[in-house]
């Protein structure tokens, strides 16, 4: 089982666990609880230090789910891992809507994951402030119904920049801690395969805001346009180019379908990061 770092910044990688029918990749694997709950315990033990939790896709094209279906998809995981795994290992809650976030967070959830940002439901940011847990706050344009339609960027960093910070205002002004933001550029959300490649080009630039950044680009429709490859659950060994890429540009959280192989990759990235810093 993953032992956390001690070290802050060292990468951390957050495994995906999707409850859906209709996700991209893994939709429909993990509705059973048993089979829920075992590929929990499986990420970790493949070294996640943390697992991110959903009942609702967000791939491009999805519809929206009720609050109280994602809570029937999720609480009874949440509760029955949170029984099984160690204090210390983080769960997170992937959904855009407060009841939902609270139920998981009273099951035993310890993050917030909100691919909108807190703009989809104006009770989010009280509710991460309510209780100081962590919250990522992620860019997107439009919502997944029709956010691939037509995105259009005149500096997709800059302006993805822009929104980030302004979500980081409101968050401040909702009370939410500095210290418990995150940033999510949000690969593949209402962006075209040059956005996502410019993303990752000027990661440092987000890195560079100050606050910690997750990265999700696993399995993601961009990387099988460059691969060549229709099959996402084939697209690991690319989704591990995209974390090297990150550790080495300062990303510290990595959402990821495949917890092994990425860990291995962003453990020699942060080696090798490390040894290219000047002694002090």
């Amino acid at each position: 089982m993953n032992k956390a770092s001690s070290d802050p910044t060292h990468p951390r990688i957050m495994g995906i666990l999707n409850l859906t029918p209709d996700s991209f990749s893994d939709g429909g694997r993990y509705l059973d609880l048993d089979a829920a709950i075992a590929q929990g315990l499986r990420l970790l033990d493949q070294g996640a230090a943390i697992i991110d939790i959903g009942g609702e896709s967000t791939r491009p094209g999805s519809q929206p789910v009720t609050a109280a279906e994602q809570a029937r998809r999720v609480i009874e995981p949440i509760r029955r891992l949170r029984e099984r795994i160690p204090p210390e290992i983080l769960m997170s809650i992937d959904t855009t809507l407060a009841p939902v976030a609270r139920a998981a967070l009273d099951a035993g959830a310890n993050w917030i994951n909100d691919t909108s940002a807190g703009e989809d439901d104006p009770d989010m940011l009280p509710l991460a402030a309510e209780r100081n847990v962590p919250i990522v706050l992620m860019h997107r344009q439009g919502r997944p119904v029709q956010m691939q339609a037509n995105p259009h960027y005149d500096d997709v960093v800059g302006e993805v920049r822009a929104a980030l910070l302004a979500r980081v205002d409101a968050a401040l002004a909702a009370g939410v801690r500095e210290d418990r933001i995150l940033l999510d550029p949000g690969i593949g959300f209402g962006k075209l395969l040059e956005h996502n490649l410019a993303l990752l080009a000027g990661l440092e630039q987000l890195v560079a805001l100050g606050f910690p950044v997750l990265l999700g680009a696993s399995r993601k429709r961009f990387m099988a346009t460059l691969c060549n490859e229709p099959d996402p659950a084939a697209l690991m060994p690319a989704t591990c180019a995209t974390t090297a890429l990150g550790v080495m540009a300062g990303v510290q959280v990595f959402r990821v379908h495949d917890v092994a192989g990425n860990r291995q990759a962003a453990e020699i990235a942060w080696a090798v990061r490390q040894a290219g810093k000047p002694e002090t």
